[in-house]
């Protein structure tokens, strides 16, 4: 295999301390965000009720609000937003469980302002319920890395599980700061986006992986150059494949975001923003950090060397 043509070209490995500086800056803004703003948790992970209500005809923000106020519902204000593709869903979240009697109140108002055809989607989460739901979505994401920790090392060896299981951690870390950052809603959905963000991730990453592996038996590697020339290589040659999987995914994922309902643009979102985050992180910190671990063991020949002669 000819190595050479790849040796002109951008090193990522030479720049690696930059991109490093780079995750590190956005995860720190991520985790000082987390810890003050918090996030904008849906009625899956917060107690409540949320009322989606399908009227058929267009309505305005405005015309929304005094819906609800008609029902003369008591309890703290709700947040109600109108979307849809015609402007004609109304979405209200209520911060408290509402009982059948005060639901068939803005039922009946609805109904008997835009007629029998009023369709409604009704969820309501108690505290107990939240409270489980969250902790079974972070024991989703543990499980899920330490799973792959498992079949990477397996596969591989550790340092390349410990390298992916870090760079993985980092795509959702990303993905999580940018939903606190900006209050996006955190519920099921988004979790579903992390864990498909996480599997994304991983393939790419065990396909630089594998061409570094492979090319470890073709090339003579004596020194820390030799090492870092040899999986900047390994990027350039998989760079096609992983440029190609991302955009195909992401394409889709733009046109459920643009032409998908209210209830999956946020998850759309999440995954437009991790898959560049994973497409990062494949090339740009998982195969540098492998370097970091791998090159104490050339060190370590190299300075064996001399003993052997």
């Amino acid at each position: 295999m000819n190595f050479n043509k790849y040796h002109d070209r951008f090193s990522f490995m030479k720049h690696r301390n930059k991109f490093f500086l780079i995750s590190i800056l956005i995860t720190v803004v991520g985790i000082v965000s987390i810890l003050v703003s918090g996030f904008h948790y849906g009625v899956d992970f917060k107690a409540g009720t949320s009322m989606d209500i399908s009227i058929g005809k267009s309505i305005t923000q405005s015309q929304a609000i005094e819906l609800i106020q008609k029902s003369g519902v008591t309890g703290e204000e709700p947040i109600i937003t109108v979307g849809g593709d015609k402007s004609d869903r109304i979405s209200a979240r209520f911060d408290t469980e509402l009982d059948t009697a005060s639901t068939k109140k803005i039922e009946a108002v609805a109904k008997e302002a835009f007629g029998d055809n009023v369709s409604f989607e009704i969820n309501t989460v108690s505290p107990d319920i939240a409270r489980e739901l969250g902790l079974k979505a972070i024991y989703a994401v543990l499980i899920a890395s330490v799973a792959i920790g498992i079949y990477v090392s397996i596969r591989f060896e550790w340092r390349f599980a410990l390298a992916a299981i870090i760079a993985i951690l980092h795509d959702a870390l990303i993905v999580v700061s940018i939903f606190s950052i900006f209050q996006l809603k955190v519920d099921l959905p988004f979790i579903a986006a992390i864990l498909t963000i996480i599997g994304y991730s991983i393939n790419d990453k065990i396909v630089i992986f594998d061409r570094i592996r492979e090319n470890q038996r073709f090339t003579k590697i004596k020194t820390d150059e030799d090492l870092s020339r040899m999986i900047n290589d390994s990027i350039w040659q998989t760079m096609a494949r992983s440029i190609n999987t991302v955009l195909t995914v992401l394409v889709a994922a733009v046109c459920l975001y643009i032409f998908g309902g209210e209830s999956i643009k946020l998850f759309a979102l999440a995954k437009m923003i991790g898959l560049v985050s994973g497409a990062f992180s494949s090339i740009c910190i998982a195969a540098p950090l492998w370097y970091l671990f791998r090159r104490n063991t050339v060190n370590a020949k190299m300075k064996a060397a001399p003993a052997k002669e």
